[in-house]
């Protein structure tokens, strides 16, 4: 729609400020280096003349150095005044170049891809614990369950709730770790590589995503019976869960990907377009996209067919037409049909058996391809309409009344 294309429009608009902004600052750190380095030039030739200079004054010298010993003290510690006085000015000199580069634009933005780094450090901390304490606080004790005499749930629930949890597990310790060592030698900082490790292996994501609905609805029905909900409610009173149910830890997985799509996009910002890493980055923010947005696409189907089938188990003749996949729900809703008049006369009533001297209520669900058409009997049950029930949308067409009355 307009509104839509207008957002992004303005979101792509706020992204072009910020990347013009990174842009100015580059160029005016860029520049900043160059004046340093021609002054570091000149100051180079400078140095190298007075090299040579004192290398001329020491070999005219030389001849008296058999008798340093019985030098002056006076100048003994005239020469140790000037050590002292040649070394302060140096370390000024160096405290000076140092203090410009600490109040530079650049060393302000590693100063940000740094706290980056450290954050998502503690975040990746963080997520590896609350996995933890999915796997060991509840999937591992539910499986034990599972094998005892009156087991409360059974084998392939803990699978359908959990499915590969412990692999994910798994796979973001190793991460965690690579982590770790690449903070401990600091401050050279490679994080790329660690992301092409990473990559191959996060379609498990995908499993997870796609069951994740399923999970939550099997968990749901297994909670219905009192000895795995009491059971249930024993792990999460465990201090580790901190007051959080079984739930909140099977949504953590969820938002992994985008929380590492964010990062590497403000990573990236602070990252300077000649930096040895900024490909790899670019390149593994790119995937995670290209996967994030796949997910969401299939977490969208399997929501659509789940709801197709929810539907279709609630009307008592059935449907085949909402078998198919290709079939999008779109909305529901009550309507109520009306008998339609002409000139003073009722006319035919196409939809169903209804009476013409009164209105009817009708349940209506709206989809890409079909309309259904339901009565509602006295028990709550969906009856299709017998003539006119499902209406195919590519064969009708819709008629807007002008008059008013």
């Amino acid at each position: 729609s307009y509104s839509d294309i207008l957002i992004e429009r303005e979101v792509l608009m706020q992204k072009y400020i910020h990347l013009v902004q990174i842009v100015e600052t580059e160029k005016i750190a860029a520049n900043q280096l160059r004046h340093q380095l021609e002054d570091q030039d000149t100051e180079i030739e400078r140095l190298k003349s007075e090299i040579i200079a004192l290398n001329k004054t020491k070999e005219r010298m030389r001849p008296y150095q058999g008798n340093q010993e019985d030098e002056d003290p006076d100048i003994k510690k005239i020469k140790k005044v000037q050590s002292f006085m040649r070394g302060w000015l140096c370390r000024r000199k160096w405290k000076t170049i140092v203090q410009d580069y600490i109040c530079s634009p650049h060393a302000e933005s590693m100063r940000k891809r740094n706290q980056i780094v450290f954050n998502m450090v503690e975040a990746e901390s963080e997520y590896v614990h609350q996995l933890y304490v999915l796997v060991n606080c509840f999937l591992r004790p539910l499986r034990m369950a599972a094998s005892s005499k009156k087991p409360p749930i059974s084998h392939d629930d803990v699978s359908s709730i959990f499915l590969n949890s412990e692999t994910i597990m798994f796979l973001h310790e190793i991460f965690h770790q690579g982590l770790k060592a690449r903070i401990a030698n600091w401050p050279t900082l490679i994080l790329a590589d660690l992301f092409d490790i990473l990559l191959p292996m996060l379609n498990i994501y995908q499993e997870f995503v796609r069951n994740h609905q399923y999970s939550l609805q099997v968990l749901a029905n297994c909670k219905q019976n009192r000895d795995f909900d009491k059971l249930l409610k024993q792990y999460e009173a465990n201090p580790a869960c901190e007051g959080r149910m079984l739930e909140t830890f099977l949504t953590y997985p969820m938002f992994q990907i985008p929380r590492y799509i964010i990062t590497l996009h403000e990573l990236l910002a602070h990252t300077p377009h000649e930096h040895v890493e900024r490909k790899s980055l670019e390149f593994a923010k790119s995937k995670l996209e290209d996967l994030s947005r796949v997910m969401h696409d299939e977490v969208s189907d399997t929501e659509n067919i789940r709801k197709n089938l929810a539907i279709e188990r609630t009307i008592v003749e059935g449907c085949d037409i909402l078998l198919d996949t290709s079939q999008t729900f779109i909305r529901q809703g009550s309507l109520i049909q009306v008998p339609s008049v002409e000139r003073g006369k009722l006319s035919k009533v196409r939809l169903g058996s209804l009476s013409l001297k009164k209105e009817g209520e009708r349940q209506c669900f709206l989809f890409t391809k079909h309309f259904l058409i339901c009565t509602r009997s006295s028990g709550g049950k969906l009856h299709l309409l017998k003539t006119g029930g499902v209406l195919s949308l590519i064969e009708c067409t819709l008629i807007e009344e002008t008059d008013a009355s």
